[in-house]
């Protein structure tokens, strides 16, 4: 079995490529710093000083755990527990927005698809806030490590603290629900897919708690976690790829591709797991618009459906096919409006649409 606790983080590799070779000194230290710091965690995940608490990742009687550790500026995870569920919640604005972000996510999970946590058994959402990087100053990134979320500061120059953003908690914490369905093999295709559904269901969150319609929406990932400039919006818009910064003195231009001839076929980001995600991510922004209302109530259930059937190799082949086939069970329009998304961004399914029943849960 492939193992179910990768680091996933929302600042892409490419990004902070491009701010490791930034002319300001400080943005070039930071960034490599984070570099080094995703390296480090993916290196000593398995000898992290874990609480007890941790440990016990399900609750027999199930519903919603949270737990906010303060890594009070160290590396070390999870730190020391400083909120966990119904505690009095702290001045500090990093715990809160931990807190009720990944409480957030649970009750869209729960409330949309009867999903009892990530693991659909009570597994408690488990947060750490103030991060360092291996400089010892606050982490420029946000990961999900397979067993909780880490949230750094930010540098106050380009980005801020990274627990502001619910599509980021949401996005990251989807990395777990995941595991625990398709479980989408980290690179390529499959990569990108799993890049996909946390943008999918990132921004699913956010616009479930705002109430907005597909049409009103802004379909931005991340732009709450960025200094705000004339040049950049986001780290990614899905219904425009590759406008989410244009020009950006320090992040450069977005290198997202929104059809499939503009693919990314080379090694790095592991084949291009975020940067290729913009393609599937248009796919479902082009649906929902098209679908139109509030996009979690008919396309999100759509690919959450499809999300339970993709096996670990799936590519956008077969996402297309088994969307398609959701889709019919929501109507003529509504399968008209995904197959069209689809062939709109170049991506068409290898064979007729059938929905084949989820398998169990693990």
């Amino acid at each position: 079995m492939r193992d179910r606790r990768p680091i996933r983080c929302i600042i892409p590799p490419y990004i902070m490529d491009r701010l490791a070779a930034s002319r300001d000194p400080a943005v070039r230290a930071r960034a490599v710093a984070a570099l080094a710091s995703a390296a480090a965690f993916r290196a000593h995940r398995g000898l992290a000083h874990r609480a007890p608490e941790v440990l016990a990742r399900r609750a027999p009687e199930g519903g919603k755990r949270r737990m906010v550790y303060d890594a009070r500026n160290a590396r070390t995870l999870p730190g020391r527990l400083v909120l966990s569920e119904g505690g009095k919640r702290p001045r500090d604005p990093a715990v809160r927005e931990a807190y009720e972000h990944s409480g957030a996510t649970y009750d869209f999970y729960q409330m949309l698809f009867r999903r009892d946590s990530l693991d659909d058994h009570g597994m408690p959402l488990v947060s750490s806030v103030h991060v360092a990087d291996t400089d010892g100053q606050p982490l420029d990134n946000a990961f999900w490590n397979g067993e909780q979320m880490a949230y750094g500061d930010g540098d106050a120059v380009i980005f801020t603290r990274f627990t502001k953003a619910l599509d980021v908690v949401a996005h990251e914490l989807t990395h777990g629900v995941q595991a625990f369905t398709s479980n989408l093999e980290y690179r390529d295709q499959p990569g990108a897919l799993n890049e996909h559904f946390s943008d999918v269901f990132g921004i699913l969150v956010r616009q479930w708690k705002q109430g907005e319609t597909a049409d009103a929406a802004s379909w931005l990932i991340g732009a709450d976690i960025l200094v705000p400039a004339k040049t950049r919006r986001a780290i990614r818009d899905m219904l425009h790829p590759g406008t989410a910064y244009v020009d950006d003195p320090d992040l450069g231009t977005d290198p997202q591709p929104g059809h499939m001839r503009g693919l990314y076929r080379g090694p790095k980001d592991n084949g291009g797991v975020h940067l290729n995600s913009g393609i599937p991510n248009r796919a479902f922004a082009l649906a929902a618009t098209k679908i139109g209302g509030k996009a979690w109530e008919v396309t999100g259930r759509i690919w959450y459906e499809t999300l339970l059937r993709l096996p670990p190799k799936a590519q956008f082949a077969d996402c297309a096919r088994m969307s398609i086939a959701a889709a019919a069970g929501h109507g003529a329009a509504a399968r008209k409006a995904v197959a069209d998304a689809w062939r709109t961004v170049g991506v068409r399914p290898r064979r007729a649409p059938t929905l084949e029943p989820p398998p169990r849960a693990p």
